[in-house]
């Protein structure tokens, strides 16, 4: 489980560290923040992929994805006695993100290559990667240490031992290092963060792939897109708690069953609702509960992750589905850490009979900040020098 997330100079989070429980949920005002949280998780989530350059080439580079505002933001500033000025910049480049968990703790700190040096001057390089185990990053704890090219990994012996002399500084050492024999401990890591799960983009349109019948194989793992839905609960059905299932059906729609039906290796959702003489096909299923049937399938997964995301999942739905989906999270919290990105009040409070952890966002000169969080009261964390 994770225990902390931090982020620096990635958008409006210039300096962010967050604890997180089982359960927790971000939320707070639009603009505050929410979907760069989001979307730097993601980019964290995109180095044990190896293709965290890529994804911040996709967001316009490096540069477009950086902290835009001042250095540093004075008093006069803050009270209000000068405008907001730009400064002679001191500190170097850098996009910082890392987690602590109860185990193993990681950190990337991506900057811009030497002037000159490239014609693809534009692109991020990765200066520094560590990996060390406990709550927070300390010189005893480091068990793996990449400093520009060169990778070194501490062994049962307590020494060091360099494991890689010229790395690429595109290629992040989760990729190219990790293996069962000398990184036993990075191979461990990177696939764990290979299983996170995100989910914020179901489609439920009339054209939506989850309304039409597709070809059935076994699907333990609901795709991003909800394409694989039948078949998805078709394998939940057989593999995984089918009880489960009918009741999260039988919570929001008293009466009803969900089926799949197989038409020669094709799978199609048919959901049998009270007081019909025949079952709606998903072509003819609202969108809202369509996308509730979604959330159903990506929650009560037979191979649940170690965390899984959910990004504002509240769209579609009517107020009262948010009670069952609520109850669908919490009992989700017994097998995987969740974390829902919402600004629905309802939903919240929904989760909160669940005990979780609430983090709202807000903005103070162009900073995302947690609302009542203190330097006392956010995890310890340090950022390692280049």
């Amino acid at each position: 489980m994770l225990t902390a997330l931090a982020i620096a100079n990635y958008r409006s989070l210039r300096n962010l560290v967050v604890p997180l429980q089982p359960l927790n949920v971000i939320t707070g005002a639009n603009g505050s923040g929410k979907s760069n949280l989001y979307r730097a998780l993601r980019l964290l989530a995109d180095t044990a992929q190896g293709r965290v350059v890529s994804s911040l080439a996709r967001e316009g580079g490096l540069q477009s994805t950086l902290w835009a505002g001042p250095e540093v933001t004075g008093r006069a500033v803050k009270r209000g006695d000068h405008p907001v000025q730009g400064t002679v910049r001191k500190e170097v480049v850098s996009l910082r993100m890392g987690f602590s968990s109860d185990e193993f703790g990681y950190l990337i700190d991506l900057g811009l290559p030497a002037p000159g040096s490239s014609s693809f001057a534009l692109d991020p390089e990765i200066k520094r990667e560590c990996i060390w185990h406990g709550d927070h990053l300390r010189p005893s704890t480091l068990l793996s240490d990449r400093n520009h090219s060169v990778v070194k990994v501490r062994s049962e012996k307590e020494d060091w031992r360099v494991v890689a002399y010229n790395l690429s500084p595109f290629d992040s050492m989760m990729t190219m290092v990790a293996d069962p024999r000398n990184t036993p401990e990075m191979l461990s890591l990177r696939e764990s963060i290979r299983a996170w799960r995100f989910y914020d983009h179901f489609r439920t349109d009339l054209d939506a792939p989850a309304r039409a019948a597709q070809i059935g194989t076994l699907t333990p793992v609901l795709g991003n897109d909800g394409t694989d839905l039948a078949a998805a609960i078709q394998t939940i059905r057989e593999i995984g708690d089918n009880e489960a299932l009918a009741a999260a059906i039988e919570d929001p729609f008293p009466g009803s069953t969900l089926n799949v039906e197989n038409n020669a290796g094709w799978f199609s959702l048919r959901m049998q609702q009270h007081g019909l003489l025949r079952p709606l096909s998903g072509a003819e299923l609202s969108d809202g509960t369509l996308r509730y049937i979604l959330l159903v399938a990506a929650l009560l997964t037979p191979r649940p992750p170690a965390l899984m995301v959910l990004n504002e999942p509240e769209t579609s739905l009517h107020p009262d589905l948010l009670a069952p989906l609520a109850r669908l999270i919490g009992q989700a919290t017994k097998r995987s850490q969740i974390i829902v990105v919402t600004h629905s009040q309802p939903l919240i409070k929904a989760l909160s009979e669940f005990g979780c952890n609430s983090l709202m966002l807000e903005k103070q000169f162009g900073q995302t900040q947690v609302v009542g969080a203190s330097q006392l009261s956010s995890p310890k964390w340090q950022w390692p020098s280049r």
